[in-house]
């Protein structure tokens, strides 16, 4: 992969936005987040080699984070599924955004500051994809349909993030 000349500076603010972007898609689907950022390390898209979150591009880890994402999936189509704004799921989505956003800012070398954006990030997308959904069902009608752009979102939005970091 080609790796793009960028200063120090512009890299913060790189690794800034790509962190809180991650956490967004935490916010909307919150194992996505951790499932895109593994599949990234595991890929070598990103480098976490010599750092502590190195276990992170474990094939272990790909598949639980995957299998973990796809069962979130599945489970938020179900009636009974408790809203992403309720503590317990609200405080997850936190601490994933927040983790995965030190996923790609170790990779960017700015672990710190990248965590405080990827949970920024996933109060961000908790609360506007909560706000998004019911207005468009609200609008259409039909959960489904909007749960499963929901979830293209999610999905392509986090590769996407991935896909840049890549050439940083």
């Amino acid at each position: 992969m080609t790796h793009l000349a960028v200063s120090h500076t512009n890299l913060l603010l790189l690794a800034l936005l790509l962190a809180l972007l991650i956490g967004v898609v935490a916010g909307l689907r919150s194992l996505t987040a951790p499932a895109v950022v593994a599949w990234a390390a595991f890929s070598q898209w990103i480098n976490l080699s010599g750092h502590w979150l190195s276990w992170v591009g474990s094939l272990i880890a790909v598949i639980i984070f995957t299998v973990l994402a796809l069962g979130e999936l599945v489970l938020d189509k179900l009636p009974k599924t408790p809203s992403r704004t309720a503590p317990p799921s609200f405080g997850a989505r936190i601490v994933l955004g927040a983790f995965s956003g030190t996923v790609i800012g170790t990779a960017l070398g700015h672990p710190w500051t990248a965590l405080g954006a990827g949970a920024i990030g996933a109060v961000l997308g908790t609360m506007g994809g909560y706000q998004a959904r019911t207005r468009l069902v609200a609008s259409h009608g039909h959960d489904l349909p909007i749960a499963l752009l929901e979830d293209a979102v999610a999905v392509l939005g986090g590769f996407a993030i991935a896909a840049v970091t890549a050439v940083l």
